[in-house]
C-alpha cells in the first residue's frame, strides 16, 4: 500500500525520541479510555450509573474515559473492572532494540545441561 503524506510525516516525526514517547503515551491513554467506555456501554450503564456503583462522581468517570487523561491508577482500574465484570492486565515490555535501546543481558548466562536418559 502506498504511504500517504501523513504516513511519511508521522514516520519522520517518530524519529524524534521525545515525540515518539509522547505519541506512545497518548496511544496507551486512548486505549484505556476506549476500553472503559466500551465495557460500560456493553454493561448498559451510563457514566452516572457507573459512578454511583463506584461511589464516585460522573465527572470522574468522564475523566477516566478521556483519551487525554493519563492519571489512571491501578486501584481505580481494578474497581472499574470489578463493577464491569472485567479484569485488568498490565504488561511491561522491554523497549525495542530497533529504537536504539538494548535489552539488558545477564553477565552469567543460564545454561541447561542435557543428559541422555537411561533405557
Amino acid at each position: 500500500m502506498k504511504k500517504t503524506n501523513f504516513d511519511l510525516y508521522l514516520e519522520e516525526q517518530l524519529k524524534d525520541p521525545d515525540f515518539a514517547e509522547r505519541f506512545e503515551k497518548a496511544g496507551a491513554a486512548w486505549d484505556v479510555a476506549l476500553q472503559i467506555a466500551a465495557l460500560r456501554e456493553q454493561a448498559g450503564l451510563s457514566q452516572k450509573d457507573l459512578a454511583r456503583k463506584l461511589h464516585t462522581s460522573q465527572q470522574n468517570i468522564s475523566r477516566l474515559e478521556s483519551p487525554s487523561y493519563e492519571g489512571h491508577s491501578l486501584a481505580m482500574l481494578r474497581r472499574v473492572a470489578k463493577v464491569l465484570r472485567a479484569r485488568v492486565r498490565v504488561v511491561l515490555e522491554a523497549e525495542s532494540p530497533a529504537q536504539g535501546n538494548r535489552v539488558a543481558e545477564s553477565s552469567a548466562p543460564y545454561r541447561v545441561k542435557c543428559r541422555p536418559t537411561k533405557p
